[in-house]
């Protein structure tokens, strides 16, 4: 069977509200963070790591618990963690650093988005006690 058979109004619809959510939160973060220290964007890397935070946690809930409707898997974690992470932004606000001759700035802004993110996932993963889901 196709996987299209989940192309439904309700899968549809939960990843566009929980990408509205996610985008806003992420521009909400940016707005409040991003001005406090105009070289280094907080707000997206606050965005980044939180998702990563929370995306941890989701894939571990929805590991451990399969009960949930798609709908609810499709609203989190493809919609809203989708909508509140960027990889795009991320990657515009390197490449200024490195057209602004700051490289070092470039290094270290890629090096604390990579880290803090997959540091905050596997974090998620221990919260919910889901470490072990892929052993």
């Amino acid at each position: 069977m196709s996987a299209l058979h989940n192309l439904t109004l309700l899968n549809f619809l939960a990843v566009g509200i929980g990408a509205a959510f996610g985008a806003w939160t992420r521009w909400l973060l940016g707005l409040a963070l991003n001005p406090l220290f105009i070289a280094l964007p907080l707000g997206t890397l606050a965005a980044n790591v939180i998702g990563g935070y929370l995306i941890g946690i989701a894939v571990g809930i929805f590991h451990i618990n399969t009960h949930f409707p798609l709908a609810w898997k499709l609203f989190a974690i493809t919609g809203f963690l989708g909508g509140l992470t960027t990889f795009s932004t991320f990657s515009a606000e390197v490449v200024e650093r490195l057209l602004a001759g700051q490289p070092a700035w470039a290094i270290g802004l890629a090096s604390m988005h990579l880290a803090g993110s997959l540091t905050a996932t596997y974090l998620g993963l221990l919260t919910v006690g889901a470490t072990k889901i892929w052993a």
